[in-house]
């Protein structure tokens, strides 16, 4: 029973953790904003399964770099309040790793609903 409550706490903390990201982090909105507009597109444009797969692989690793993005800010702002540029460095790759998941999503993106969209105009 205590397993149970304990596994039951983990999964209530992580989704306070996701919740409080949205509400506390502009880029948290648009990334969720833009992963509603990539649904809607992708009914919209009857993807198919594997095509679902990959947008939902995608949407968990840039929502997710984002989370971790956040929470190394949130730690380095704890440990280091005065600018420091080790500091600055650590956030700053944290930062770069958010982009680089999101700009990798968005070319994949293209390469999934390109053809689809062409097709919607002809």
């Amino acid at each position: 029973m205590r397993k149970m409550k304990k596994i039951r706490n983990s999964f209530k903390y992580a989704i306070e953790g996701i919740w409080t990201s949205f509400k506390t982090e502009r880029n948290m909105k648009i990334h969720i904003f833009i992963m509603i507009l990539v649904i809607i597109a992708g009914i919209i444009l009857k993807i198919n399964k594997s095509e679902w797969i990959i947008c939902i692989i995608l949407f968990a690793i840039v929502i997710g770099s984002e989370l971790f993005n956040t929470s190394i800010e949130t730690i380095v702002d704890m440990v280091m309040p005065e600018k420091n540029e080790k500091a600055k460095i650590a956030k700053d790759v944290a930062a770069g790793a958010v982009v680089l998941t999101a700009i990798n999503a968005l070319i994949v993106f293209c390469f999934l609903f390109t053809d689809k969209i062409i097709q919607l105009f002809k």
